[in-house]
């Protein structure tokens, strides 16, 4: 992969190669599921969502999927259901798939089976050899392939489904001295000498199989994968202004009617209701917005909750633990930091309001700031119903806003405000009478008297 980033950990439309197919695997309902770390094993353990089924066993040398398997052996002890074997950087394998794979397996009665797949080219791929009957008698490598076995396209896909009887045999594995590795293929060969029923299903199609060994090979899956989540949500009634141009989180959800214009972002557990609109160059990120909400041209939204019918931007960044209320208006240039608007609220422009409670039907006048940080605290304002905050004001938390309230403009309040008052903080104006006309006569004259010093110079 040329980085320095485990392999498995390289993302995949907001999620991690291994985390895709952690997910896959969850929705088969399995008793648990033991993932087999090596190398950077306490950033692949951190990176995992959902651990709850999840356990780890250690392959300290990478010496080959057979010794891998091995290794996972202690957490499977007295397992009696099959055991599925997927790889990690195959992460755009379906659960349907899988199911459909297993079915056949459990009708057959086998005690192994592979999952294959016709290969266009089947490159490094280990290539599944069949008697004149069309029996599987193994699986070779290609490395250790002949001319002749190189031009079968029926491959591995590396998937398996075993009877907890066959694990025994992985002690049977020989080192392949080519590789210097203990290859689980050989497991096939093993329990067919055995007399165990063995079959290869070709179910699979080559892109759902892509392994992923370099970036140009996670860009392919990657296009892939945003291809069936589009085309997912295309079927559910979403409309993409230009389908090419955005991008999807695999875990998003998004309802019906959104209407989503080109170049957005939509990211990681995401939920857009029905009948959203979603402007160009909008990033949402682990965020809840309601049905019939309109988020507009360039706003970030992260971690929040936008609720029904309400307007967010353009220009607008929503931070974590933001509420913004049914129909409220936070407009251009605004950020919101951990508070809550209530619904109707209007912040149009130019505003900083942190840490704070906001009614319904408040009206947030431009440039208005809470000032929520005082160098060592974080402190909260709060703004009652019905309050009019004038334009320009700064609130110096910790304070409040009575219900009803007026703030004139270009007020420093630090005082609590009482419900229905008025609250002004403002130097008296002064006018100062000819003033203009006496500067504008002052700085003439000064220079006219530079001009004459230097002509006297010279």
């Amino acid at each position: 992969m040329n980085s320095s980033l485990p392999k498995v950990l390289h993302a995949i439309q907001g999620s991690s190669m291994l985390q895709h197919v952690l997910n896959t695997l969850q929705k088969i309902g399995p008793q648990k599921i033991v993932v087999v770390v090596g190398k950077n094993a306490r950033d692949v353990r951190r990176s995992i969502k959902n651990t709850g089924a999840v356990s780890f066993a250690v392959q300290k040398d990478a010496i080959g999927t057979g010794d891998a398997l091995s290794k996972a052996l202690p957490s499977l002890r007295g397992l009696k259901e099959t055991i599925v074997v997927v790889n990690g950087d195959t992460p755009l394998v379906s659960p349907e798939t899988i199911r459909k794979f297993l079915v056949l397996h459990k009708k057959k009665r086998n005690d192994l089976s592979l999952l294959s797949f016709t290969a266009g080219n089947p490159g490094s791929y280990g290539r599944i050899i069949r008697n004149e009957k069309g029996g599987v008698l193994s699986v070779i490598e290609d490395r250790d392939a002949t001319t002749a076995q190189k031009s079968i396209t029926e491959v591995n896909s590396g998937v398996y489904a075993i009877e907890p009887g066959v694990l025994r045999m992985l002690k049977e594995i020989k080192l392949n001295a080519s590789k210097g590795e203990y290859y689980l293929t050989d497991i096939v060969r093993l329990a067919k000498d055995r007399g165990m029923k063995v079959d290869a299903f070709m179910i699979g199609s080559e892109e759902e199989f892509l392994g992923v060994n370099t970036l140009r090979e996670l860009e392919k899956a990657r296009e892939l994968m945003k291809k069936r989540v589009v085309e997912k949500w295309l079927g559910k009634g979403v409309y993409f202004i230009d389908e090419h141009s955005v991008f999807l989180s695999s875990d998003a959800e998004i309802g019906r009617g959104t209407t989503i214009y080109p170049n957005v972002h939509i990211e990681g557990d995401t939920r857009l209701g029905k009948g959203c609109t979603i402007y160009p160059n909008v990033r949402i990120r682990d965020s809840v917005i309601g049905d019939g909400a309109v988020i507009r041209d360039s706003t970030v939204i992260e971690n929040a909750v936008v609720k029904n019918r309400a307007s967010v931007g353009p220009f607008a960044h929503v931070r974590p633990g933001s509420e913004i209320g049914p129909g409220a208006k936070i407009g251009n240039f605004v950020e919101i930091k951990k508070s809550v608007i209530g619904s109707r609220t209007k912040a149009s422009h130019l505003s900083y309001i942190g840490d704070a409670k906001i009614g319904r039907d408040v009206n947030i006048g431009a440039g208005t700031i809470t000032c929520n940080y005082d160098g060592c605290k974080k402190h909260v304002t709060a703004i009652e119903d019905g309050v009019f905050i004038g334009s320009d004001s700064q609130l110096i938390a910790p304070v409040s806003v009575g219900k009803g309230a007026y703030v004139g403009a270009g007020s420093t309040i630090t005082r609590d405000v009482p419900a229905k008052a008025l609250a002004l903080s403002r130097t008296e104006q002064k006018n100062v009478e000819g003033w203009a006309l006496n500067r504008r006569l002052k700085v003439k004259s000064e220079k006219v008297r530079v001009k004459g010093s230097k002509k006297h110079k010279q």
